[in-house]
């Protein structure tokens, strides 16, 4: 495939946990982030590893909360979100970055998206 693909997303309730996939593109690439965008907002960082490494970064929004991983073995990269809130309501992204980066700019292949709604 040429593009990354999510899954995992849906409805739930505020205080619940979701766990996101991205199935990766067959490129080469350095690392894969997690960014999402509310109605309304830009398009923001929230998660990323360095492919085949150990480096995470996740964002001060999110910290303590989500969680990136990377299975190599099988091409994913997954973000669990434990504790929602309402606030991170939002189509979430999987892309891909030939550098490692929180930078919007810095990732050139992104997935199609998938949306998460936590209700109160």
């Amino acid at each position: 495939q040429v593009q990354p693909v999510e899954s995992g997303g849906g409805l739930v309730q505020a205080g619940g946990s979701l766990r996101l996939s991205c199935a990766v593109s067959g490129r080469t690439f350095y690392s894969v982030g997690w960014f999402r965008q509310a109605p309304g907002k830009e398009r923001e960082f929230v998660a990323t590893v360095r492919w085949s490494g150990s480096n995470t970064t996740v964002a001060h929004s999110v910290a303590g909360r989500f969680t990136i991983s990377e299975d190599f073995a099988n091409k994913m990269v997954y973000l669990q979100m434990n504790s929602l809130r309402p606030e991170d309501t939002a189509v979430y992204y999987c892309a891909e970055s030939h550098r490692y980066s929180a930078r919007r700019e810095d990732y050139l292949y992104w997935g199609q998206g998938t949306q998460v709604t936590v209700s109160s």
